[in-house]
């Protein structure tokens, strides 16, 4: 019971800080993930064992010059390439038995792109001609948050086939597709109560952050079983670390991010 309650307060509390940075202001949103994405790298580089502190002096940069100082489609494409690319090959990592561990340049560019560039393109998704869509990204942490609560209760209720055993033991095919199911019910929802986007869109939306999303939570699962932990880290009681908290959200952004290109919403 105390358990519980530690993870009900300490989600609440993010739940909390996390709205009202997105109703404050865009610089409010902003500067919450650029320290969010510093936490992950943090524990990221104590997973894989990443010496030396590089890796955040080159996010900063990233992030000061994406966020701050540039808007060229072409520089942000080329972003969303590379960011794309160290995320597909962290899929066919997911399917490797890998014999040999990562090199420290490949270690420093998948923690730069998969973390640092999931949470520069978190940050872009919710801006369309430098006005900040707020019930956007808004209905991306729902869609997300229901999928996971979902996902969970269906799991533990009906669900008996392992989704990837090797990796995450506990996840159901039942579950991923329950927490599917009703992240969609959601966007009819969000389609219906918001006119930021349209219902197919909201639903396009849904169906790429959750099979993206599940392959993140699956490659950070697989991260720390490499590690032989079970936490990324501590500093969400109840919840582990940041990554673990947002693992499936920052893997999954840059696709939704491809995603609303696809749509004409970001431009």
């Amino acid at each position: 019971m105390k358990e519980l309650f530690r993870r009900l307060l300490t989600g609440a509390l993010y739940v909390l800080i996390l709205v009202s940075a997105i109703f404050l202001s865009s610089d409010a949103f902003d500067f919450l993930f650029m320290v969010f994405g510093l936490a992950c790298l943090y524990e990221y580089k104590r997973l894989v064992l990443l010496r030396g502190y590089y890796i955040f002096i080159a996010y900063l940069a990233l992030w000061w010059v994406f966020i701050y100082l540039t808007r060229d489609p072409w520089l942000i494409r080329t972003l969303l390439v590379l960011t794309l690319v160290v995320n597909l090959s962290l899929i066919v990592f997911l399917y490797r038995e890998r014999k040999k561990p990562f090199t420290t340049p490949q270690k420093f560019l998948i923690g730069l792109f998969y973390l640092g560039g999931g949470c520069i393109f978190l940050t872009m998704i919710p801006y369309k001609d430098q006005t900040f869509a707020k019930y956007l990204i808004m209905g991306i942490f729902i869609m997300i948050w229901v999928n996971d609560s979902f996902a969970y209760l269906v799991g533990r209720t009906l669900g008996k086939h392992p989704l990837f055993p090797s990796v995450s033991p506990k996840k159901t095919v039942e579950g991923a597709l329950g927490g599917l199911v009703f992240a969609m019910g959601a966007a009819v929802v969000l389609g219906w109560a918001t006119p930021v986007l349209r219902t197919s869109q909201w639903l396009a939306l849904a169906v790429v952050l959750v099979s993206m999303g599940n392959y993140g939570d699956l490659v950070e699962s697989k991260l720390k079983r490499a590690a032989g932990v079970k936490d990324s880290g501590a500093i969400l009681p109840g919840h582990g670390g940041m990554l673990d908290r947002l693992d499936s959200l920052v893997f999954a952004a840059p696709f939704a991010y491809l995603t609303l290109i696809a749509l004409s919403y970001v431009s």
